[in-house]
């Protein structure tokens, strides 16, 4: 058994598309479309095979607690995205940082073991970079 995909609501389907396209790689399938719904979204794939459904509907309810620093709820915490090398969690890190995009855990070694750093997609989402 495996995972067949994550899905992630957003208000906007486009820009949150172009980002984990340019920041991680990811191919996206045509856009799908109800118009009885007004539901619209896109397949992501990823090259391990992993995929990310990105959905949107006109009438979505806004994000009951502040993104990013703290306010933790229940449901997803968070999407991981592995650099392969120290060096490549540093330059993704990097690279977000300079285009904008907030960085809520820098660069760091952490308890477990793991190097990592998180930053906040368009969204809001958390996104954990690690090695």
């Amino acid at each position: 058994m495996r995972i067949a995909h994550v899905a992630v609501w957003t208000a906007d389907l486009e820009k949150l598309v172009e980002f984990y396209v340019r920041y991680f790689g990811a191919r996206p399938g045509r856009k799908y479309l109800n118009p009885t719904r007004q539901f619209e979204s896109y397949f992501l794939d990823f090259e391990d095979g992993a995929r990310l459904e990105l959905m949107r509907v006109p009438d979505l309810a806004p994000r009951p607690a502040a993104p990013g620093g703290g306010g933790e709820m229940e449901g997803p915490a968070h999407l991981a995205f592995s650099t392969g090398s120290k060096e490549g969690v540093d330059a993704l890190t990097e690279d977000l940082r300079r285009a904008g995009h907030r960085i809520v855990g820098e660069p760091r070694r952490t308890g477990d073991g793991y190097y990592e750093s998180v930053a906040l997609d368009p969204d809001g989402n958390r996104i954990e970079i690690t090695i």
